[in-house]
């Protein structure tokens, strides 16, 4: 069985924050099960969004013709990865600009190259404080689903404000924890299957 791989993509400014805090437990589940992980910073990059310029239909080559920040290295990871985990903290009730843009330009990108993140594993985190974590998460799901990943079990939710303060919620953490071994054990039987990735 090859060397399974999962890459997560932070969308928090803060590095070391609270949506990194989940994002390493579902990484720990997943190192766990011998599984490699990478996680990308993008939150507080200077990511553009999506101009619609229609190029990357024209090229289908993988990339976004917009090439001055991290977008097409990241996209790079997700094409290499067999999971993919996407965090963010809420933002006025939603994600942060930079995971938004990140997801429309990949988003895009993908489309015109015939989906090559289908049948890919995936889940979301928020860390929240108060409110707008479903939307937040949905925001993330969307992205997934309408690329035709597959998403095992219910997504990720920490309640915390100041840095350090979602260890204290027990359920986030333990959801976090359970995320990484339903991505484990999902990536591992379809690795078994030969069902992994886009050319399933």
């Amino acid at each position: 069985m090859k060397r399974l791989k999962v890459v997560a993509f932070n969308g928090s400014p803060r590095q070391d924050g609270n949506t990194s805090i989940l994002i390493r437990q579902i990484l720990d589940g997943l190192e766990n099960e011998g599984i490699e992980t990478e996680l990308v910073q993008i939150g507080g990059q200077m990511i553009r969004g999506c101009t619609d310029c229609r190029r990357c239909f024209e090229n289908r080559d993988l990339r976004c013709v917009l090439d001055d920040d991290i977008v097409n290295d990241c996209i790079e990871k997700m094409l290499e990865a067999d999971g993919i985990i996407l965090g963010s903290p809420v933002y006025f009730l939603d994600v942060t600009a930079e995971m938004k843009a990140l997801i429309d330009r990949a988003g895009v990108v993908a489309r015109a190259n015939d989906g090559p993140f289908r049948r890919k594993v995936a889940t979301a985190a928020a860390a929240v404080r108060r409110s707008g974590a479903n939307h937040t998460v949905d925001t993330l799901l969307h992205f997934m689903l309408y690329s035709g990943m597959i998403v095992p079990g219910v997504p990720v939710i920490g309640i915390g404000r100041d840095i350090g303060d979602v260890r204290r919620d027990e359920e986030g953490m333990a959801r976090a924890r359970e995320a990484g071994k339903n991505m484990a054990w999902l990536l591992k039987t379809l690795a078994s299957a030969g069902q992994t990735g886009e050319t399933a």
